[in-house]
C-alpha cells in the first residue's frame, strides 16, 4: 500500500466549494463560527430538515457544483475509537465506493479534535482503501478501477506523515489478503512460499521447522495434525525482526517479544468431520498467522524498537489412513502426554509445540494469535475478541490496548481449577472435553501447561476475525482484528514493561 499524504494546516476554499474532489469534512461537535462550505451545508442541511448536531448519527453527502462528492459528519472526540473508526468508515464508503485516485479529508475544531480526527480519518481511509484478492471474471471492456494515491489532509499537519498509521494499514490489508485466498491457492507448501517471499523482502531471518524434523524433535503434537496431509508439507515456521543495528537504542535494552500464530490453511475437522455449515471458510483458520505477519511487516516499517520472533505453526487439519483420531496418546515436545478426544480441537495441538519453541527462546513476553475456540464466539459474538493472560496486569494493558486501537477486547478467567476438566486416566493431560463448557478458558489451560519457564503469556481468540459487513475501522467481512491491537500492545509494553511474577 503505497498512497501518499499530502499535508496542509490551513484550508482551502476551492476544495469545499467548486472542487471536484471526493471529500470528508469532519466538524466538531460544536459548529464553528466561519468555515469554507458552511453556506452549502446549511442549505444542504435546511433541505433535509437536520439539525448540525444530527451529522453526529448521519453524514450528509454534497455534491458540488464542479460535480465533487462531499461527505459531512460530526465526530465526538468523547466517544470510543471503535465509534469513531465505525462512523468514519460509514461516511467515507459512498467516497471510496466510486474508487478515486484522491481523497481530501478536512478537519476543523480545536487542535486536539483536529488531530484526532485527521488521525482516525486517514486511517480508516487507507485500511478501506484497497481491494482484497478475489477471482471474480472481469468484463474485458471493463477498466480496472483506480487505486487511491493520494490522500490530501487539510487543517492537521501530523509530524510523521501518517507513516505509522499507513504501515499499520498495510499490515491490516496483508493480514485480510492472505486470509481470503481460496485453500487450493494457500496450502502450506503455497503459504510457506509466500512466507520465505515476505522474509527476503522485509530481511527477516526465516527457519522452518518441516514434519520430519519436528517428529525427530519430538514434536508429537504438532505432527499428529501434519501427518494426516498428503503431502505432509505441515511446518513450524520462525520468522525474526531485529531493529536496525545502527539505531540509537542499545541492543542490550531492546525488548525481545514472541508472537505466536495458529496457521491452519484449511480445517476439514478430522475423523470428527464438521458438517458443511462448519467447513464453510475454515480456509480463514489460519488467520491468527496472518495476524503475526501483518504485525511484523507493520514493525518492520515503523522501525520498532523491539526483537519480535514471530512463529507461525502451518498445517492442515485434513482426514486420511495417517490422521490422528480419538483416544491417540500423543507425547509433545516437552515430554508431557495428551490424550485425544477430539479431532476439531488441532488448534491447540499444533500450538501447545510452538508455544515451547517459542518460550525456549526466553521472550520477555509472549502473545499468541488463534480462531481457536467456538465458544469464544458464543461467548462474545464477533465484535469482540477474548483475551486470556497468566498474569493479571497483562490483562489491564490489553484492555487498554482494545479500547485504544478500537479492536475491543473482553478478558476471561485463567483459574488453576479448570485443570480437573482436563485431568486424563491415560496421560498427563486431556486435549479438551466433549462437554463444551467454558473451552475456550480450557484450551487457554491447555495451553499454558506447555509454556517453558514463567514467561509472561497473553492468548488472543479471534472471534472477531470474521463479521459480516466489517467492524470498527474495516469495511470487509474478514475484519484483519488483531493488527491494530497487537501493535496497541507493544506500544503499551514499549511505555512499561511486563515483569515476570
Amino acid at each position: 500500500m503505497a498512497i501518499r499524504i499530502v499535508q496542509s494546516a490551513t484550508l482551502s476554499a476551492e476544495k469545499l466549494t467548486d472542487s471536484t474532489a471526493h471529500a470528508l469534512i469532519v466538524l466538531p461537535v460544536t459548529m464553528p463560527e466561519h468555515f469554507p462550505g458552511q453556506s452549502q451545508l446549511q442549505i444542504r442541511l435546511a433541505r433535509a430538515r437536520m439539525q448540525y448536531a444530527e451529522l453526529a448519527k448521519n453524514a450528509l453527502t454534497l455534491e458540488t457544483p464542479a460535480g465533487g462528492l462531499q461527505r459531512w459528519l460530526v465526530l465526538d472526540q468523547a466517544s470510543t475509537p471503535f465509534q469513531r473508526h465505525t462512523q468514519l468508515r460509514k461516511a467515507l464508503k459512498p467516497l471510496l465506493d466510486e474508487h478515486p485516485a484522491a481523497l481530501t479529508i478536512v478537519v476543523l475544531g480545536s487542535e486536539q479534535e483536529r488531530a484526532a480526527a485527521a488521525q482516525a480519518a486517514v486511517y480508516v481511509a487507507a485500511v478501506n482503501a484497497a481491494e482484497l484478492p478475489s477471482r471474480k471474471s472481469q468484463s474485458k471492456h471493463k477498466e480496472t478501477p483506480p487505486v487511491l494515491e493520494t490522500i490530501h489532509v487539510q487543517g492537521w499537519e501530523q509530524p510523521d506523515g501518517y507513516a505509522s498509521l499507513l504501515a499499520q494499514a498495510a499490515g491490516n490489508l496483508l493480514t485480510r489478503s492472505l486470509t481470503v485466498l481460496p485453500p487450493n491457492l494457500l496450502t502450506p507448501t503455497l503459504y510457506r512460499e509466500r512466507i520465505r517471499s515476505l522474509a527476503s523482502e522485509h530481511g527477516w531471518e526465516i527457519t522452518e521447522y518441516d514434519v520430519p524434523a519436528l517428529r525427530a524433535m519430538g514434536a508429537g503434537a504438532f505432527v499428529a495434525v501434519g501427518q494426516g496431509s498428503e503431502p505432509e508439507d505441515a511446518a513450524i515456521v520462525h520468522l525474526r525482526y531485529v531493529p536496525n543495528p545502527m539505531s540509537d537504542v542499545p541492543a542490550s535494552s531492546v525488548p525481545k517479544v514472541a508472537l505466536v500464530g495458529k496457521g491452519i490453511c484449511f480445517d476439514t475437522g478430522g475423523h470428527n468431520l464438521k458438517p458443511a455449515r462448519y467447513m464453510l471458510n475454515m480456509h480463514e483458520d489460519m488467520n491468527g498467522s496472518a495476524v503475526v505477519l501483518g504485525l511484523l511487516q507493520a514493525a518492520t516499517q515503523t522501525a520498532l524498537p523491539m526483537q519480535l520472533d514471530g512463529w507461525l505453526a502451518i498445517a492442515q487439519n485434513h482426514i486420511g489412513p495417517k490422521a490422528y483420531k480419538q483416544n491417540d496418546v500423543v507425547t509433545a515436545l516437552n515430554g508431557r502426554t495428551i490424550e485425544i478426544m477430539h479431532t476439531d480441537a488441532e488448534g491447540r495441538m499444533v500450538l501447545a509445540d510452538t508455544l515451547t519453541l517459542a518460550s525456549r527462546g526466553k521472550p520477555e513476553f509472549m502473545m499468541d494469535f488463534a480462531t481457536l475456540t467456538g465458544s469464544m464466539i458464543t461467548a462474545l459474538g464477533d465484535r469482540y475478541s477474548g483475551v486470556i493472560a497468566n498474569q493479571p496486569a497483562l490483562l489491564c494493558k490489553a484492555l487498554g490496548a482494545g479500547h485504544s486501537s478500537g479492536e475491543r477486547v473482553n478478558a476471561f478467567p485463567f483459574d488453576a481449577d479448570y485443570d480437573e476438566d482436563l485431568d486424563s486416566e491415560v496421560a498427563d493431560i486431556k486435549q479438551c472435553t466433549l462437554d463444551g463448557e467454558a473451552d475456550h478458558i480450557l484450551a487457554a489451560r491447555f495451553l499454558s501447561t506447555f509454556i517453558e519457564g514463567d514467561v509472561p503469556w497473553l492468548h488472543v481468540d479471534l472471534s472477531a476475525a470474521r463479521r459480516k459487513g466489517g467492524l470498527g475501522a474495516v469495511g470487509s467481512d474478514v475484519t484483519g482484528f488483531g493488527v491494530g491491537f497487537g501493535l496497541a500492545m507493544l506500544q503499551a509494553l514499549q511505555a512499561q514493561p511486563t515483569t515476570k511474577e
